[in-house]
């Protein structure tokens, strides 16, 4: 372990075990064989942890064949069944939508006139899903994807993201509120991490940022509502890594590799 400025100690990854990740990454792609929970984990419906499982329970077969091995390779030509269903092993992809006001976040029903799922309709043939849901009058940066193994782990009642809101109250924040909660001395919900919040320069002091580490959004508009404020307007500004940056109300685009990269950290 090493001491970090703060006195914190941090535990150091061994260089051995990336090196020969990076290695067998390497003979993968040179031998063009992919794993097959990695297979399975890229067709969207799960993560590559619960595709060993299926594998295990004997639910799994290649080109006819039920496989139960561990670390068993396949082709890129190799036919996959789940349940005896084929698995395509689809591209995955990563988009981000700036969600508008009034419009819905549950995907169950995506024809609705105000789905969110019309606003990503059609920009790629992949299927994707949103990670995590906003109510209907939150605004913001919501993800959407087929990483079956990334919405597994950003869902986590226990993942902690970090977030940035703006928000619109009622009435002004009292200084004294504003300090309880940037104390962390204003609740007992211990899921909730408030990093920051502050009056928005320029604004009046009804116009608040706050960040927090929290899986859930709903948690925002508790923590208001329980010291006696309402939320006229939230909108997530934020979400680990990504900005609404160059990303008009409405509009969605792709995420770069960088992007993706530092997403795939939290």
């Amino acid at each position: 372990m090493k001491e970090n400025k703060n006195g914190d100690f941090k535990r150091k990854k061994s260089s051995r075990s990336t090196f020969r990740k990076r290695q067998n990454d390497k003979k993968n792609i040179n031998d063009g064989l992919i794993r097959l929970n990695k297979h399975i984990a890229h067709s969207g419906i799960c993560s590559r942890r619960e595709a060993d499982k299926f594998i295990e329970a004997g639910i799994v077969k290649v080109n006819g064949k039920v496989i139960t091995a561990m670390g068993y390779k396949i082709k890129k030509d190799d036919v996959v069944k789940f349940n005896d269903s084929t698995l395509k092993n689809h591209k995955l992809q990563y988009l981000l939508l700036n969600k508008p006001k009034n419009y819905v976040s549950n995907f169950n029903d995506p024809y609705k006139k105000n789905s969110i799922m019309r606003l990503v309709e059609g920009k790629c043939k992949e299927v994707l899903s949103p990670i995590g849901k906003l109510d209907k009058i939150t605004t913001g940066l919501i993800l959407f994807t087929n990483d079956g193994e990334l919405t597994k782990k950003l869902s986590k009642k226990t993942q902690n993201v970090k977030t940035i809101y703006q928000i619109n109250l009622d009435k002004n924040l009292l200084s004294s509120d504003l300090k309880k909660i940037k104390e962390n001395t204003f609740s007992n919900e211990a899921r909730l991490k408030v990093n920051d919040i502050s009056y928005i320069s320029g604004k009046d002091k009804k116009e608040i940022g706050i960040e927090i580490q929290s899986p859930t959004n709903n948690i925002v508009r508790t923590l208001f509502e329980n010291l006696g404020y309402k939320l006229t307007k939230i909108d997530r500004v934020y979400y680990g890594g990504l900005t609404k940056k160059n990303l008009p109300r409405k509009e969605s685009r792709f995420l770069t590799k960088e992007e993706i990269t530092i997403l795939k950290r939290q």
